[in-house]
């Protein structure tokens, strides 16, 4: 099928459609944190709101970081990270002169301003290798991962001008398939379909930086966009009945093949899903918060206190059905606190950084006291590079790393965050001390460091 015939009438009639449901939104109520009667603005009426049992804080009000805490850190480590893994348009043009001429049936009048950030080297995948020679030919695909993750981080940086060419990377591809949530993994700036199908982790972070930055500046087309990305989420993201969150929207992930449903906790987000209920009254994410809170800390309970990278509602790790946990050959890692579960400690630290929810400091506190064990308390110590099994019985630990990656250094250090004040000092300066890899393979590293680096260092400013 030649999908570049239908580009022209397709973008008319998104950007008609996009217009009509944002139009929905144009007089948006106050922010309200939806576990707090009191307006944090009175410009306008406040959206009905479900009581729930979890406490808020007062706007500004954080929790405590370490005393080394220095916003510069992760300041200085921006310029560099978005050199190396981020490209605009116009420079990939220069690149890829080869397919360069397609980049319009997909990036043109309003999204024609658009960038992405790099996914590392992919030298099987075919689709994600280019005719060119040099550092990019193997560099060709973006994950949408990768578009949240950058949003959030120029957001926290106050960079609008890489914030909005990463939001029209996301917009050109949604209107282009006619969808709302952002396909998972997609070729350069082209109209070449790798696979639309969709990442909930990566929506709800785009979402999630579309209200950061609507809060920060007023402009509706932000809040607008969010809030037709989040009932996308809930429509097709998360489960009836359960309220769980799904880490897809298709049958592979939502059940309707017949076979359970695998969970990846490092998918849960709070402070997205007290973000949507500031503004969305309408679905209830309150019961999806508590929904994920209560089963992650099953989970936690159920084994030596660290989370499998994906499991089952029986409260059992599982190989997922992507085949993204290894194989025989090389060894199976769903089992164990692995590349997906390195994600966690940010997602509940943040939460208990900006809403001191009790439930985060619990997973936080057993985390912390599980890692301390470990090391000896020593945040130094070659322990924090072992992926840790969570259940023995389903796994030994991984233990194939020679060092200590600087993600996992982060993230066991952000496990101390409202628990161990001697761990979260010592932790930062190291984490402070540590500098991005900035090579084809370390997208994954060097993302997470300076997401970990803002949250350490007191970037994460609240905006309401």
């Amino acid at each position: 099928m030649n999908t570049k015939k239908y580009l022209i009438p397709l973008m008319a009639s998104l950007a008609l459609g996009l217009s009509a449901c944002g139009g929905e939104s144009d007089s948006a109520a106050a922010p309200v944190d939806p576990f707090n009667s009191t307006p944090m603005s009175q410009a306008g009426p406040v959206p009905a709101s479900s009581t729930g049992t979890t406490p808020s804080t007062p706007a500004g009000t954080v929790a405590a970081l370490a005393s080394v805490a220095n916003p510069n850190v992760p300041i200085g480590l921006y310029p560099s990270w978005l050199g190396f893994h981020y490209v605009t348009l116009e420079a990939e043009s220069q690149y890829y002169v080869d397919f360069a001429s397609g980049f319009s049936y997909v990036f043109n009048g309003p999204y024609a301003a658009a960038g992405r950030v790099i996914w590392s080297t992919q030298a099987s995948n075919n689709q994600c290798k280019t005719e060119i020679s040099g550092a990019m030919k193997s560099r060709a695909c973006t994950v949408s991962e990768g578009i949240g993750y950058g949003m959030l981080i120029s957001a926290f940086q106050n960079d609008a001008e890489t914030f909005n060419r990463l939001w029209n990377y996301s917009r050109g591809y949604r209107a282009y398939n006619n969808q709302n949530l952002t396909p998972w993994i997609t070729r350069s700036f082209t109209f070449d379909l790798v696979d639309n199908s969709s990442a909930t982790d990566a929506d709800l972070d785009i979402a999630t930086s579309l209200i950061l930055m609507y809060q920060k500046t007023q402009n509706q087309e932000y809040l607008n966009d969010a809030l037709v990305i989040a009932k996308a989420i809930w429509d097709e993201e998360i489960e009836p009945g359960t309220y769980m969150i799904m880490s897809g929207n298709t049958s592979m992930w939502n059940g309707k093949n017949g076979k359970p449903i695998t969970y990846n906790l490092s998918y849960f987000s709070p402070v997205a899903l007290r973000l949507f209920a500031m503004y969305d009254g309408t679905h209830q994410w309150e019961a999806v918060l508590n929904a994920m809170y209560d089963y992650m800390q099953k989970m936690q309970a159920a084994g030596t206190g660290v989370f499998p990278d994906w499991s089952l509602i029986g409260l059992t790790s599982v190989n997922p059905p992507n085949g993204a946990a290894g194989n025989e050959k090389t060894g199976f890692t769903y089992h164990s606190f692995n590349k997906e579960s390195v994600r966690i400690p940010w997602r509940i630290a943040w939460d208990y950084y900006w809403f001191q929810d009790p439930r985060a400091l619990s997973v936080l506190t057993v985390l912390n006291n599980f890692i301390v064990a470990k090391s000896n308390g020593d945040p130094g110590s070659a322990a924090l590079a072992i992926n840790y099994s969570w259940n023995l019985a389903e796994g030994a630990d991984v233990a194939k790393n020679t060092s200590v990656p600087t993600q996992w250094l982060a993230a066991w250090c952000a496990t101390g965050i409202g628990t161990n004040s001697k761990w979260l000092e010592d932790c930062t300066k190291l984490v402070n001390a540590s500098g991005l890899t900035n090579n084809a393979n370390s997208y994954f590293t060097d993302i997470l460091l300076m997401l970990y680096s803002e949250l350490l260092n007191g970037m994460f400013t609240k905006t309401f």
